[in-house]
């Protein structure tokens, strides 16, 4: 149990810092957000808790790909705040195109012998 509480609070703890250093620097903010923090996190814990490699390059293998769908949030969101569209709707609309985008990429991936 001290174990997750630990990994639990790490992961918060970035995600805190990031937030934070948002405030004084939007650059470093975006620097530090961009980095895989999440995956490492990932594959560190797989790793300690005795994962085999294998099993960590399937997962890394699987998020390269997935990745991709998801920078649509990234380039819409701020497209549709420029346009001078409320805050709440352009999450909700970037979000939306981002899950279609998923939808889309999912079963592309399967044509090609892509496997998740």
């Amino acid at each position: 149990m001290l174990y997750y509480a630990l990994k639990v609070a790490i992961s918060a703890f970035i995600i805190v810092a990031i937030a934070e250093i948002a405030k004084r620097s939007s650059g470093l903010a975006a620097l530090l957000a961009s980095l895989p923090l999440t995956s490492l996190l990932a594959f560190v814990w797989m790793h300690v808790e005795g994962a085999d490699s294998a099993n960590i390059a399937d997962l890394s293998g699987q998020i390269f790909w997935l990745v991709l769908p998801s920078l649509v949030l990234f380039i819409l969101l701020p497209l549709l705040l420029k346009q001078g569209m409320g805050f709440w709707l352009s999450l909700a609309l970037s979000v939306a195109a981002t899950v279609l985008c998923y939808f889309v990429m999912l079963p592309l991936l399967r044509k090609f012998g892509v496997q998740l």
